[in-house]
């Protein structure tokens, strides 16, 4: 089942839960969370349904509620949003569209949040070779108006192999390339919530397309799949 809404009673529960963070309570109120989650799960439903109409999607993943609580010094054992991401499809399109709704702090993004060691050097290599593109896509009014500047960790000087003097230096010390942006209440709430996320999301595309296109390519621009 797919819906293009976000009811309000989705944050009336993630509010309760806030307040009410323990075992006890969630258990109590389990056929609250099962309804609510229901009704955010056909949100994505529709929102994954609709992107893939114009991008290839192999998969919708729902986080988990669950906290993993082992190695954090806050002990509260449920998550206060939902998650979820949508990942694209064969080892040719790389890139995926992360939707989070918590009351208050809605957003949607994407990237490369954890690129792995080989991924982030061929990147850096390419910047370093021409940045151009990659500008234009960034620096484009739409996409900056949308999503403004490259979110992430980044190093303090070069990577090794890099020279800090590089022209593109503030490109190729980031460690992370993804974008987010934030929407209110009210925005969620709003009936055209769906029409802003997939709008958000085709914005990302270029970016995703030329990443896929690097990181599919060596250095001479010859397929390595």
């Amino acid at each position: 089942m797919s819906s293009k809404i976000i009811d309000k009673s989705v944050f009336d529960y993630l509010e309760n839960l806030k307040k009410n963070n323990n075992r006890d309570w969630f258990n109590a109120n389990k056929n609250d969370y099962n309804t609510e989650l229901e009704k955010v799960k056909g949100f994505y439903n529709y929102i994954f349904e609709k992107l893939n109409e114009s991008d290839n999607l192999e998969k919708l993943h729902s986080y988990r509620i669950y906290r993993d609580v082992r190695f954090s010094k806050d002990k509260t054992p449920y998550k206060t949003y939902f998650g979820a991401n949508m990942t694209r499809a064969t080892n040719e399109l790389r890139g995926g569209y992360y939707l989070h709704i918590e009351e208050g702090s809605t957003y949607i993004g994407g990237g490369f949040f954890a690129p792995n060691k080989d991924d982030l050097k061929r990147i850096r290599q390419e910047l370093e070779l021409d940045s151009e593109e990659f500008r234009d896509i960034i620096n484009n009014k739409q996409f900056k108006d949308f999503f403004g500047t490259i979110v992430g960790n980044e190093l303090k000087t070069s990577p090794k192999g890099f020279s800090k003097e590089d022209p593109n230096i503030d490109l190729i010390r980031k460690k992370q390339y993804y974008f987010l942006h934030k929407f209110s209440n009210k925005d969620v709430l709003s009936p055209d919530f769906h029409k802003k996320v997939i709008e958000g999301y085709v914005l990302l595309r270029p970016f995703f397309d030329y990443m896929s296109s690097v990181l599919t390519t060596n250095m001479n621009g010859e397929s390595i799949l």
